[in-house]
């Protein structure tokens, strides 16, 4: 299979990811809609070789892409392209700079994303709530999360439900609400419309603020809302985060779990996960899931997620029953 210069998208994404191997490209699969998992996976069967100098233009090609969509994000496309010239070459700059800006959406607020978060706090807290909301789901989780957890408590709910229900925002709100912070960003900004927060946005920040924070922002959007508060507390604590648990936390889950719901839900897991599973289990038990595991052969996806739900669902009950720690971003205090 030949690299050509005016090769599709998807065939430079297959060659890509048979270079990253199984193990790295089933992480990236993970992340993935399932319409683009299947047109991938069909392009990747339909590639019967690739050569080591196709391999290799296309990791340059990825790799660039990635160092420029860094510097955008640490100093803005005029950064991006000065220092792209002194690595790359003027033509070369130019051509990965606006591949990349054709392709992918550059995040504005980002001078904000750079700002202490008491700072930021004092900078907008007086703002409307759906203003609130539209700055921190640009923000990483943990700044987000201070902020947050620093409102009145009348505003947190009611920022975190806009946050979850925010889909696409138009790019001349976008720029009303940075014009109010005195910064132009309107450059970065596309035509298209710009998706941000969402649920998994306000996950990300609810699993990252202290757990009082977090507990009455949920006990108000379950009055307010319940299908929103359900659909957050589905997503609160994923089945993979079990490893940040230490080992008599995990142990005491381990009691709860039905053996056959262990098996299938560690059957979609990544090694990492499986190992400590096994090393809080009896040597004898061990032995026992893994054969369980081997002799069940393939199991659907939704199978698995239901188990891991089921397994989730008993660390949420054993925390909220102080049984049990998760360790948080927001610095909840443990007395030993």
């Amino acid at each position: 299979m030949a690299i050509e210069k005016g090769m599709k998208g998807i065939q430079k994404a297959a060659v890509l990811l048979i270079a990253l191997g199984p193990e790295k490209s089933s992480l990236v699969f993970k992340h993935l809609k399932e319409e683009e998992i299947e047109q991938l996976t069909l392009e990747i069967a339909n590639t019967r070789s690739v050569s080591p100098t196709d391999k290799e233009k296309v990791l340059k090609e990825f790799y660039d892409m990635c160092l420029a969509q860094q510097y955008i994000a640490e100093g803005g496309i005029g950064y991006a392209k000065d220092l792209l010239e002194k690595a790359l070459g003027s033509d070369k700059a130019v051509e990965v700079i606006g591949r990349l800006t054709a392709s992918l959406q550059v995040r504005p607020f980002e001078f904000v994303r750079k700002t202490d978060a008491a700072q930021l706090l004092n900078f907008i807290q007086d703002e409307h709530n759906q203003t609130i909301a539209l700055i921190l789901s640009y923000l990483n989780p943990q700044q987000s999360a201070m902020v947050l957890a620093a409102l009145p408590q009348d505003k947190q709910a009611d920022v975190a439900r806009r946050i979850a229900q925010m889909d696409r925002t138009s790019p001349d709100v976008i720029k009303d609400v940075e014009d109010i912070l005195e910064k132009k960003l309107s450059s970065l900004v596309t035509q298209d419309y710009t998706i941000v927060g969402g649920v998994d946005a306000i996950v990300q920040i609810l699993n990252s603020v202290d757990r009082s924070t977090e507990k009455h922002i949920m006990e108000t959007l379950e009055i307010e809302d319940t299908e929103l508060a359900e659909e957050i507390k589905k997503k609160m604590f994923v089945f993979e985060d079990i490893i940040s648990l230490d080992d008599r936390s995990i142990q005491r889950v381990l009691r709860e779990v039905d053996n056959n719901d262990l098996a299938i839900s560690l059957k979609g897991s990544g090694e990492e996960v499986q190992n400590v599973i096994f090393n809080n289990l009896s040597k004898r038990l061990a032995t026992m899931i893994q054969e369980d595991m081997d002799y069940m052969g393939p199991v659907r996806l939704k199978d698995v997620e239901e188990a891991q739900q089921k397994i989730v669902n008993i660390i949420r009950k054993l925390e909220d029953a102080g049984e049990i720690v998760i360790s948080r971003g927001g610095g909840d205090e443990i007395i030993v």
